[in-house]
Parts: C-alpha cells; structure tokens; sequence
C-alpha cells in the first residue's frame, strides 16, 4: 500500500500545481520532447488526445488549450460550445513507446468552460466533485483496481487466443509472459508502480494490479494502464481487449476493485476490538454499497457484454451479499493480512475493466458514503454459497441481485437518487439517454444465436 497523505490531498495538489508545472518545464527540457499530448476521457470511458509543441507547454499549463466540445460527448450527442483542456502538470510523463528520437510526453487534462467553470460532463471533475465530499470529513480514498483483459490474434472473429493457460500457470502454455514483462517494464517507466501480474483463469486472459494509491491518481493510472496494454500488445502483432465477455463458456473480464477511507494515517474501516477487524464505518460503507448497488451497476457495468458476464457459474457476482472470504459474492473483505490495519479493506468485485474508471470510483465511493452518513444497519456476513441458495433462502435473508441486463440496469439508474447527485443531473441524463441509444441499437440485431436456434424450427 503507497504511502498516506495527512489533510485534504485534492487541496494540497492543486496547491502544489505551480511546482509541479515546473518540474513538468524541467522534465521536458532535460529529456529533450518535442511533443506533449493532452489526453482527457468522455463520458464512456474512451481517450481524446490532441498534441502541442514543447514551447507552448509553459503557456498550455496555464491557459489551458481550446477544443470542439462536441467530441467528449459520446453516442447521444448535443450542440456544446468551445471547451478547455487545462492539463495537470503532475500527470507529466513520458511515452515510451514512442522512442527516443523525438520523444512524447503527455499530460491529462480537467475540462472547462472558457471562463474557467469545470465541464459538468468532465468524469475527471465528476470523480473530483465526490472526493471533495470524503474531504469535508477529512477522509482520503484509497483504491487498487484488478483489470483483467484477454489477448487475441486479431481484433475479429473467428477469435485466436495465444494460449491455454489457466490461474497462476508458469508453463510453456502462458507465452504471454513476455506481452506482461514488457507492459509491467512501461508502465513503471511512466512511474506508476505495479504490485503484480499474472495469467487469469481463462486462456489468454491476464491480469496487471496496479499498486493502492488515492483514487484520483488510480483512474488517471487505469486509463493510461488500458492503453500500455494495448500498445504493447501491438508491438507483438496481436490485440489486446478489455471487452467483458469475448468468449463464450469462459470466465469474463472484471475489474475488482479493493477500496478503503483514511482519516490522515488512520483507516477508518479497521476495528482492532472487531472480531474479523471491521469498523461500524466499514459495515456501513458495505451496507451503501449494497443498498446502491443496483442503481450503480450501469457506471460499473456499462455495455450490453458487461452483463453477459454477470451470470452465474463465472466467478463473477449476481447476487447483492458480502463476505468475509467467498469469492461469490458482489463484496469480498480480503484477509490476506489478518489484524492489519493498513490492510484492511472492501473488495467490490461487479465492475469490469471496460467501465470508465472515473465514473465507477465516484459511485462507489457515493453509496459507500450514503452507507456511513445515514448510518444504514450493517447486514450480517453470508458465508454460504449464494448460488446454491434456494430463491426463497436469499429473499429470507434479504439478498437481492444485481441487473440481469443493460436494460435492468438503466431501469435501476432512473430512480436513483444517490446516482443522480453522485453524476451531476446533467451527466446523469447524459449517460441515460447514451444507454438507451446502446440497447435500441442491440435489441435492433439479429444474432448468429437466433438463427441457429429458430430459422429451421419456425
């Protein structure tokens, strides 16, 4: 786990933006870039990036620099005026894909109207908007997403993968091994520090953690995470996908994200005098999470494949329960580190690694916080196998499920309260309305599935 901030650490960062502009001027003097790319996301999660000139790098850091609005907008696209891309000197690094002959540095930029009022639509501002809400309780929010992806041949069907591997495999079979080193070398030389990597359960499908760090730091990492990967990958000839579910009868893509709240150097989630470690506080954040979990599932899950992963028999969670160990439910407590406090924390294992991270911490964090404030009665432990229950055994114990579709889970966003203040009403509608466009658009297809299953039939 990285090292805790004392106080409010979005207000010291924007405090320190003048000496971290200046080490960025230093830096991209002293490596000689001749160009630095502006990166900032939209509301689904994808990069835009647009470059300047390393001597408009001093007066972009200031002035920011302008761009049509229109192209964060996503599927379901209004009318926007200029916007600004004012870049974050501290996100400053190099690009080491693109050599040493001229190199590339980027930065990741905040979005602005003209007169300097952040971008409602900005998940960069959104993720902001939630963390300063943990501040005023001077709480820091710390997390470690899991991102798995698969790699393939090419990016079409029919699909190759490049092995057989299994969990943990170190055989002749894992000849990504390499694809990982490679990646892991990348991205600690852009500084963002690995805690391990490995094969996951199905083949070809891998798996880079990414050490604990503030959650504002982690999503500007996982965008830039998604991408060494894909970069990389290319290096090799093949492609790298962050899709949920590519292949049929094989376990899906998640994003487990472990997470937890410290006050200065103190997590709030431990209790030594608890049984299993947990605070009331964390018992609460738990009960946020569950009360809101339906309603959240459309940040966290946001394609129509997310949800063919979120079924059962894939290790992927349906049903609305925690534990304190079983690996089937939507909330895991790790006990890698019994009696740790450091250690200790919430594993939310719904989203999937094709989510836009900024979106996803914001919301967690939201229910997890509506959990504490309003002080919800923490639900007891359930260590039983939830699949196994019988549909009346977990509506006694009041164990609801997660979305069976996209549908469901725009169906659940709708009446949100807690999603709509967490989003902002503008983006909350936004994303409804793009999600909407999303289902229309599939309910409008005729799959290869249907035609085997009725054309000879009806």
């Amino acid at each position: 786990m990285s090292e805790h901030n004392h106080g409010c650490y979005l207000s010291e960062r924007e405090t320190n933006r003048a000496q971290a502009a200046e080490e960025a001027l230093r830096l991209a003097h002293e490596k000689n870039v001749r160009f630095i790319r502006l990166w900032f996301t939209d509301v689904l999660g994808f990069l835009k990036s647009f470059a300047i000139t390393v001597e408009n790098l001093e007066d972009a850091i200031q002035n920011g620099r302008g761009f049509d609005g229109s192209s964060i907008q996503g599927f379901a696209r209004i009318d926007e005026s200029d916007m600004i891309a004012l870049p974050d000197p501290s996100t400053f690094a190099l690009l080491p894909w693109r050599g040493d002959e001229t190199p590339v540095a980027r930065m990741i930029c905040d979005v602005q109207y003209p007169d300097g009022t952040p971008y409602e639509f900005d998940p960069r501002f959104v993720l902001k908007k939630n963390l300063r809400r943990a501040e005023e309780q001077g709480l820091i929010f710390y997390v470690g997403p899991e991102l798995e992806y698969f790699y393939f041949r090419r990016p079409a069907a029919p699909l190759e993968t490049l092995d057989d591997g299994g969990y943990f495999d170190l055989t002749p079979l894992d000849v990504a091994s390499d694809l990982r080193r490679d990646t892991v070398l990348v991205l600690q030389e852009m500084g963002i520090k690995v805690d391990y990597s490995h094969h996951e359960v199905a083949p070809s499908q891998h798996e880079i953690d990414l050490d604990y760090t503030d959650a504002l730091t982690m999503a500007d990492q996982a965008m830039t995470y998604r991408l060494v990967v894909k970069e990389v990958a290319l290096r090799y000839d093949v492609y790298a996908t962050f899709m949920p579910k590519p292949l049929m009868g094989e376990n899906g893509s998640g994003m487990h994200t472990h997470q937890s709240l410290f006050r200065g150097d103190r997590n709030i989630f431990f209790d030594g005098d608890d049984p299993h470690g947990l605070s009331i506080e964390c018992k609460r954040y738990i009960a946020g999470l569950l009360e809101h979990g339906r309603e959240i599932t459309m940040v966290t899950n946001q394609w129509v494949n997310s949800y063919k992963r979120l079924v059962p028999g894939y290790e992927a969670p349906v049903y609305l329960s925690w534990a304190l160990r079983n690996r089937s439910d939507l909330i895991r407590v790790p006990g890698y580190n019994p009696g740790s406090e450091k250690a200790t924390r919430v594993e939310y294992r719904a989203p999937d690694p094709a989510c836009n991270p900024y979106l996803a911490f914001a919301v967690m964090l939201a229910a997890g916080l509506e959990g504490i404030e309003h002080e919800y009665e923490p639900r007891a432990p359930v260590e039983e196998n939830c699949y196994a229950m019988r549909p009346e055994e977990r509506e006694a114990k009041g164990i609801g499920s997660l979305p069976g579709s996209l549908g469901e889970a725009i169906a659940a966003a709708e009446e949100s309260a807690v999603l709509r203040e967490a989003l902002g009403p503008e983006l909350h509608e936004k994303l409804l309305e793009n999600k909407r466009i999303e289902v229309d658009r599939y309910r409008q297809q005729v799959t290869s599935w249907e035609l085997d299953e009725y054309l000879a039939v009806l």
